[in-house]
């Protein structure tokens, strides 16, 4: 039983990180794109800073995978 719970919880932990991140992304992209709307002579460094800031959320995303796997091992 105890066992079943862990990977349980292995899925649930890499099903949100996925989740929030997923979120994350769209809202900082709706952002970008409003602003790009906005000013268009200044899409380029919006289109740069939102490349960089969806390159940190996909990262988060990945640890958190690293840390599922770690944790499904250990069970």
């Amino acid at each position: 039983m105890t066992s079943a719970l862990g990977f349980v919880g292995v899925g649930l932990a890499i099903g949100l990180a996925a989740l929030g991140s997923a979120l994350g992304q769209g809202y900082a992209t709706r952002g970008a794109m409003e602003g790009i709307a906005r000013q268009p002579e200044a899409g380029g460094d919006i289109r740069t800073t939102l490349l960089l800031a969806l390159a940190f959320m996909e990262a988060l995303t990945l640890f958190s995978f690293v840390i599922a796997i770690l944790m499904w091992t250990k069970l």
